[in-house]
């Protein structure tokens, strides 16, 4: 008992201390990263099913219809991002933050490109009966690319677009120094 009232190593009041400290210090930003990654799975969904309804079903050639599905995926997590994922975050110009949200979008589709690019000619060269195979290409691009993008992206929103909202202002406070009640 005398254990968990001092709070030694171990003591369910000392996890239960630094847990509280973890949540206080990192919640928000675990609660972002949630619902980053929610909008971001709702996009990817709306590009892939987009992308293969236009090309399957409507004929549409492919690079048109990537462009369409990604502009409109794209689009759809920006309004997810604005309006959910940072919505406490002070609003800027909303032409300002989409150009800067497609901006950072497209480096990060570059930094999916340029794994997959090293992997596929870098690595492949070397070892092309590994790195050449369609299961190389999708993890450099899928998991290894959009990994990298996907960070990125995350740390170029909360950094560049939906900005972090300043320090408050606090009401000057005002004494009356003539008035004797």
């Amino acid at each position: 008992m005398a254990a968990t009232m001092t709070g030694e190593p171990g003591s369910p009041q000392t996890r239960t201390g630094l847990a509280r400290s973890l949540v206080d210090r990192f919640g928000h930003l675990v609660r972002e990263l949630s619902k980053f990654a929610t909008v971001g799975g709702i996009a990817f969904l709306i590009d892939f099913a987009l992308f293969n309804y236009l090309t399957s079903v409507r004929g549409v050639e492919q690079v048109t219809a990537k462009t369409i599905s990604t502009v409109i995926a794209a689009t759809v997590a920006f309004f997810g991002n604005r309006f959910w994922t940072w919505r406490h975050r002070r609003r800027s110009n909303p032409a300002r933050e989409y150009a800067l949200f497609f901006f950072f979008n497209a480096v990060g589709l570059g930094i999916a490109v340029a794994c997959l690019a090293i992997s596929r000619y870098g690595l492949g060269s070397i070892w092309p009966e590994v790195f050449q195979t369609p299961l190389a290409d999708n993890i450099a691009s899928f998991v290894v690319g959009t990994g990298l993008g996907t960070l990125f992206r995350f740390w170029s929103y909360r950094r560049f677009v939906f900005v972090e909202a300043g320090t408050p202002t606090v009401p000057e406070e005002k004494h009356d120094r003539d008035h004797r009640a």
